[in-house]
């Protein structure tokens, strides 16, 4: 069961996606198909509809765990500051029957939300709220796992560090993290993790249980551990990974460049990535609620995909980039970090199209973290697996919000739907806004 909010108040996937191989359903929330019970209620929950460890990311268990990941795995605080939050005005209301194009023909939004396994919808327009949905069991000041749209987060943090003078993005990354200076990373410039064009061998295959994007769950404490003489630590590992080919040349989306950013943050501050976050970016932001950061036995951060936060307050994240990088009247990430990532190098597209992701994000680019999705536009996205998505247009003034819990990492058939659901949702509201302009 879902709920609607209608009322306002007054204030890649991570790799090329895989298509599905079952029509998509959506489960009651916590509840497995077929199930007796659902998962996680009850005092106790029945052992048999318990979360476990090696399968809390997949359904049913996900539609509990991605809103609760603080029950599930070690979290630190990064703290929202004091004061109240910024308020978020209310526009007109977004219908939610409004039609949206898909393969099975029109449908309404509504229905779109639920079969692409939706928690929460928000949509923020010329920085007006005038959409704002939750599924059942999932609340305005609940936090949910943001998954790889937590690598956009970190690189708006670099790019504050970088405005400061403390990362160079020309340098290597061994003159902040000198252990790697003889690893696989030795060599590789920040600028290299930031578009994920370093040499490192990473595989980012998530159904191969032996790929290092599922060992290192292994490492910080996600997955059940297969191989003992893995590191207990992120960063030990991130030391471990040796390089197939030269830095800076080709691009490949890889999870562990993030968590080198992380490392080479606190290397370059003295600071921890929660006080880092928090105190240069998430209390900047007018956020209600404090984000949750997920961490691995030694107090590292899984700043690939282990941030949590609010609906809201990743609305107003979205905002601050759609408005250069201002938030509630001061300069929170540079305005020229921004347009930086919206024009990137000179080959960022020719590499990213050579990739193999131009076969489903033609004309797309990858920079500072972010995807840029089409060469003719000026719009960001926050991606993360499981149907995580922030989308940032600033030609259209709008920002959609989606968080979810597809039963697998990556599914083609409800990315396909949900960008679809996004158009429909700009042309309403261009349109919407050119008819009372003209009026």
């Amino acid at each position: 069961m879902v709920s609607d909010v209608v009322s306002l108040p007054e204030e890649p996937l991570d790799s090329p996606p895989q298509p599905a191989s079952s029509p998509a359903v959506t489960p009651p929330v916590g509840e497995a198909p077929g199930a007796a019970e659902p998962v996680m209620v009850g005092f106790p929950p029945s052992p048999a509809h318990r979360w476990r460890r090696g399968s809390w990311q997949t359904a049913p268990e996900n539609r509990w765990s991605f809103r609760h990941l603080r029950e599930v795995v070690p979290t630190a605080k990064v703290r929202r500051g004091s004061g109240a939050g910024v308020p978020l005005p209310a526009g007109p209301a977004l219908d939610l029957r409004l039609p949206v194009p898909t393969a099975e023909g029109e449908r309404p939004l509504r229905d779109v939300l639920h079969d692409t396994v939706t928690d929460g919808f928000l949509v923020l327009h010329e920085g007006r709220l005038v959409a704002e949905w939750y599924a059942e069991g999932y609340g305005r000041h609940d936090t949910h796992v943001l998954m790889s749209v937590s690598k956009s987060v970190v690189g708006s943090l670099v790019g504050i560090l970088v405005e400061r003078g403390a990362v160079d993005v020309e340098a290597p990354v061994d003159r902040y993290v000198p252990e790697l200076a003889d690893a696989g990373y030795g060599g590789a410039r920040v600028r290299d993790v930031l578009d994920m064009r370093s040499g490192i061998a990473f595989s980012e295959a998530y159904t191969d249980p032996d790929a290092e994007v599922r060992r290192i769950e292994e490492v910080i404490g996600w997955a059940p551990r297969t191989d003992e003489a893995l590191p207990t630590s992120m960063y030990d590992y991130l030391a471990t990974l040796r390089a197939k080919r030269g830095h800076g040349d080709a691009f490949e989306y890889r999870s562990c460049e993030t968590d080198l950013l992380g490392w080479v943050c606190e290397r370059a501050t003295g600071t921890r990535l929660p006080t880092l976050l928090s105190d240069l970016l998430w209390s900047r932001l007018g956020t209600e609620d404090d984000m949750d950061a997920a961490v691995d036995p030694a107090g590292a951060v899984f700043a690939d995909g282990g941030l949590a936060c609010s609906l809201r307050d990743l609305a107003r994240f979205g905002r601050m980039i759609l408005d250069y990088g201002q938030a509630g009247g001061e300069q929170v990430v540079p305005g020229s970090w921004i347009e930086d990532t919206l024009a990137g190098a000179e080959d960022s597209r020719t590499v990213f199209a050579d990739s193999g992701h131009g076969e489903w994000l033609p004309g797309g680019a990858y920079r500072n973290q972010f995807w840029v999705p089409e060469a003719s536009s000026r719009t960001l996205m926050c991606m993360g697996i499981h149907g995580q998505l922030v989308w940032i247009d600033r030609v259209h003034r709008l920002v959609v919000v989606k968080q979810s819990s597809w039963p697998r990492a990556q599914d083609l058939t409800r990315l396909t739907a949900t960008f679809a659901a996004v158009r429909a949702v700009t042309e309403h509201l261009t349109t919407a806004t050119e008819r009372v302009t003209s009026g």
